[in-house]
């Protein structure tokens, strides 16, 4: 194969295109799954009864969890998950358009989608792309968030796979590091094309407490990713759980 200077291989011919997601066994094998969880922050104001339209999520069964937003006291985001993104289309458009969320007024400066995606080195991409992420955004215990947008400066697709790799593991580091104590953990939604401002990535921060959650922001400011090749980060939405639905474990037990 023909090697770029970076060391990157040259684009796919449209007849090698291939956008599954990928992984590699404990043997070094490579695998490959085409399935993933689309998951979209959509923000309102005027909400007075969040039990409300806590009800009116449990009506419509869907995988959602309500905010309640620390910045307004009649602010509220909704999140919302789906392997398919036709339900934002449908069920979630229908839903909103509806009371007890029709009547509300909705913040579209907010709102942020994006797709759950694999870096080419997981063993468990089931687990990876769907059944983690879910199991996290619905978690009783993680009752505090932060969501935000970030868009790459194009300095970092500039450098070599081998320099990228380096300043992702630095950044990415952090957000371990919180995780293993158990104080904060991270979703990380590519959005590339589904954003109204063009950003690159969704990126949410969930813990039990909120202070962790601001010291994880504070601590990836100081990587190379960060201050050095983001050209925009934010807006921030800061909200507590105060309606969630339950978590539902879909995959068939071992062995079966």
């Amino acid at each position: 194969m023909k090697v770029r200077i970076d060391e990157r291989p040259e684009e796919e011919s449209l007849e090698e295109i291939d956008v599954a997601e990928h992984g590699l066994t404990a043997d070094g094998e490579t695998t490959s799954l085409d399935r993933r969880l689309y998951m979209q922050l959509y923000a309102f104001g005027g909400a007075r009864d969040s039990a409300a339209l806590g009800d009116a999520l449990a009506a419509a069964q869907i995988d959602a969890v309500l905010y309640e937003d620390v910045n307004d006291p009649e602010g509220v985001a909704v999140l919302t998950l789906s392997e398919s993104p036709d339900a934002f289309v449908t069920t979630t458009r229908t839903l909103f358009s509806s009371a007890p969320f029709g009547e509300l007024r909705p913040k579209p400066e907010l709102t942020m989608l994006g797709r759950t995606y694999a870096l080419g080195h997981e063993e468990d991409l089931d687990e990876t792309l769907v059944e983690r992420p879910r199991r996290r955004v619905l978690d009783p215990a993680l009752r505090w968030a932060i969501w935000y947008p970030l868009r790459r400066d194009g300095s970092f697709e500039q450098l070599s796979r081998k320099e990228q790799n380096a300043i992702l593991m630095e950044h990415g580091g952090v957000g371990l590091a919180f995780g293993r104590a158990g104080l904060g953990y991270d979703i990380r939604l590519a959005c590339h094309g589904l954003d109204r401002h063009d950003n690159d990535f969704v990126v949410g921060l969930l813990g039990r407490e909120l202070h962790p959650l601001s010291i994880i922001v504070q601590r990836m400011r100081k990587t190379r990713q960060t201050s050095l090749h983001l050209e925009r980060l934010g807006p921030f939405f800061v909200g507590r759980v105060a309606w969630q639905s339950l978590f539902r474990d879909d995959r068939p037990a071992r062995g079966e």
